[in-house]
């Protein structure tokens, strides 16, 4: 979804503030300016994904084995 909304960006930015004589490097071009948009699209995208946390019952089952290696002497 960022890489479309990232694409239609980058054209908006080539439509409303492009550069009309082409010797922009970004702006001149619409292919350029949309793939560059894309690429911002797609870093924003890194930035989306959260961290996977560990559920309650996982949890517990490690404070359970933890407690039973104390319990018996076994060391980590």
């Amino acid at each position: 979804m960022f890489l479309a909304l990232g694409a239609l960006g980058g054209y908006a930015y080539y439509y409303f503030v492009g550069c009309y004589n082409g010797t922009c490097p970004i702006s001149g071009n619409p292919y350029i300016s949309t793939l560059y948009g894309m690429a911002i699209g797609f870093i924003l995208t890194l930035g989306d994904k959260k961290p996977d946390q560990p559920k309650a019952d996982q949890l517990q089952a490690e404070k359970n084995s933890d407690t039973a290696n104390n319990e018996t002497g076994d060391k980590r």
